[in-house]
């Protein structure tokens, strides 16, 4: 188990290294990824169902306890991202799939990777778990509903059956976790520690067969154009979900959170749900989107993280002058995240 571990690092580690050999790998060897393009569903769950095993139910009581942060992150998630893809395919004058694809992923719940880049950036974990966890919950009803909304005009969209799907893909996958984990708790512990591992490579192998499926469309103009809009709508999300936090007056590490909770979409479903519903050229926009939020979101968390260890040091000259760190500085150095 413990060379399991080394391994889930390790990929952790290089992630968004693998995703772009694994495009490349798709790009010119589709044959791969076409043969499991029809199991990304599936694989999905497996990773939902991850995701669940490793969620107790005092995960639920804590959004009860402490609601309010949690309803409006939640809210200005599925507010900002979903108004932001449309205005950004208003202003490219995307169209049909192209335009449906970079919608569906701002409609999308938050990704899991942000719980990773609140804790590296010393956000408040538990907050970012939270809204995580209501928004995947929230999304059979929310996705299908913003997306035909916000979609409609572009393509067909088949709300009852998105309904279903994804309350298929989301909902039974990690309450069937949470039950195992609450029942069975000392028998799957050790699974557990593997779940990360195989949902690395789940997400992988879906990140293979979308490109697979597009190997003869990436390199048109048109979809070219996608890469610069993902680009925005992450960074817009970002700077739209801070801002939000900030004028709500919640404390810094809140803020980090939000932040990532906002700009971070679980874009695996996305490109899932554009298989099955849509062309492959809908889930264009998750397969970029799954690689620049990892890349932008290892920048932005290393930034805070920096930015922390400098008030440190700071601090600590400060100190010896008789002088404290400003409260502003990040919050209290040292001081674990709760997960």
């Amino acid at each position: 188990m413990n060379a399991v571990k080394s391994i889930s690092r390790g990929l952790s580690r290089y992630f968004t290294l693998f995703v772009i050999v694994v495009a490349v790998f798709s790009f010119f060897v589709p044959q791969v990824g076409t043969a499991v393009a029809h199991y990304t569903s599936y694989l999905l769950m497996v990773v939902i169902f991850g995701m669940g095993l490793n969620l107790t139910i005092d995960d639920f009581k804590r959004i009860g306890k402490h609601p309010l942060p949690v309803i409006l992150g939640t809210v200005a998630h599925y507010v900002i991202m979903p108004l932001i893809a449309l205005l950004l395919v208003t202003i490219f004058h995307l169209d049909g799939a192209a335009a449906a694809g970079v919608i569906l992923v701002g409609c999308c719940p938050s990704g899991t990777s942000s719980n990773v880049m609140a804790f590296l950036a010393g956000g408040d974990v538990a907050l970012d778990v939270s809204i995580g966890i209501l928004s995947t919950l929230l999304a059979p009803i929310m996705l299908p509903l913003l997306v035909s909304v916000l979609a409609g005009k572009y393509v067909d969209v088949p709300f009852a059956s998105m309904f279903l799907n994804t309350a298929e893909i989301v909902l039974i996958p990690i309450m069937l976790g949470v039950l195992i984990h609450t029942f069975f708790k000392d028998r799957v512990d050790k699974v557990r520690e593997a779940t990360p591992l195989v949902s690395q490579v789940a997400i992988l192998i879906i990140i293979m067969a979308v490109f697979a499926a597009n190997s003869s469309e990436f390199l048109k103009p048109e979809t070219l154009l996608i890469i610069p809009v993902v680009m925005l709508h992450n960074l817009c999300g970002y700077g739209l979900g801070f801002l939000f936090a900030k004028a709500i007056r919640l404390d810094y590490r809140q803020q980090k959170a939000i932040t990532f909770e906002v700009g971070m979409q679980d874009s695996a479903l996305g490109a899932t749900l554009a298989l099955r519903f849509f062309t492959p050229q809908a889930a264009i926009a998750s397969t970029i989107f799954s690689v620049w939020h990892n890349i932008s979101g290892s920048v932005l968390s290393s930034w805070w993280a920096n930015r922390v260890s400098n008030a440190a040091a700071n601090g600590a000259d400060s100190k010896a002058e008789g002088d404290r760190v400003p409260a502003e500085a990040g919050g209290k150095v040292g001081e674990s995240a709760s997960v």
